[in-house]
């Protein structure tokens, strides 16, 4: 069994073809998937598809680039929000984004922020967009995990190899995607390899960023197979070892109803 820890169901071309998505995701060992929140006009669809598939789950939150779309976000309308469903297990996809810039830096941060404050009072954990804001977004975890420890997912993880052993040190997972496949990414796959199996998980981001050999398709849950055989190749572990791991590692982080 093996668990696609981020992919957006919610986007085409999957959205109007959903029962076909979930049965070939079934059938490629890909039993439970989480679907992934961006901004709040867009949740009532992520409600609905939680309904009628059993085993996805989802997420509350409000990608960085609509920050500037987001300004009446706060911490109690994001509780009051994963409140609407048991299935929403996560917040986000929160953080920054200061390569794209889409939404001002400052209004990134205090989304940020008002997710992180959800997240503690709520102790669900927090998945983490974090692109060309290292210092920024460590700075701001590591600030509010002072207090309480946080649960930390940082999704799709494209970040240095200095970045990810600050992060291990305020206890973060790190999720690798289809990127983890491509061609010239060495440094990322480095990386990889020195982050523990015991924090990894693994995720599709799908409709995007279809690994190797489908790069440049629509991605959808059941490519994971192929970014799970390259990272068990990767970890030098067994195919079924990195599948077992990376859903004990979704269950312990998310919960116990996810264990085979």
């Amino acid at each position: 069994m093996i668990i696609d820890s981020h992919c957006h169901l919610d986007y085409e071309p999957m959205y109007s073809s959903l029962d076909d998505v979930i049965s070939r995701a079934d059938k490629s060992q890909i039993k439970y998937i989480l679907t992934i929140s961006v901004k709040d006009n867009k949740y009532k669809n992520i409600l609905e598809i939680l309904k009628k598939y059993p085993k996805v789950y989802g997420t509350y939150g409000i990608h960085p680039h609509e920050a500037k779309n987001h300004k009446e976000i706060k911490k109690n309308i994001i509780l009051e929000k994963i409140s609407y469903s048991k299935k929403i297990i996560g917040i986000g996809e929160t953080g920054l984004d200061f390569f794209h810039n889409h939404s001002d830096e400052k209004d990134q941060i205090r989304l940020f922020e008002e997710h992180i404050m959800a997240s503690i009072e709520s102790n669900l954990p927090l998945i983490v967009h974090s692109r060309n804001a290292e210092e920024k977004t460590f700075e701001i975890l590591s600030t509010y995990s002072k207090d309480k420890e946080l649960k930390i997912l940082m999704h799709c993880f494209t970040g240095s190899k200095k970045f990810a052993n600050k992060l291990l040190d305020i206890n973060a997972y790190f999720s690798a995607s289809g990127i983890v496949t491509f061609k010239k990414t060495n440094d990322l796959r480095e990386t990889f390899k020195f982050l523990p199996l015991d924090r990894l998980l693994i995720e599709t981001d799908a409709p995007y960023l279809s690994p190797e050999p489908l790069r440049g398709k629509s991605n959808e849950p059941t490519h994971l197979i192929h970014t799970a055989k390259f990272l068990a190749n990767l970890k030098s572990v067994e195919f079924d070892t990195l599948c077992n791991k990376t859903t004990y590692n979704f269950a312990k982080l998310f919960g116990s109803q996810f264990e085979k």
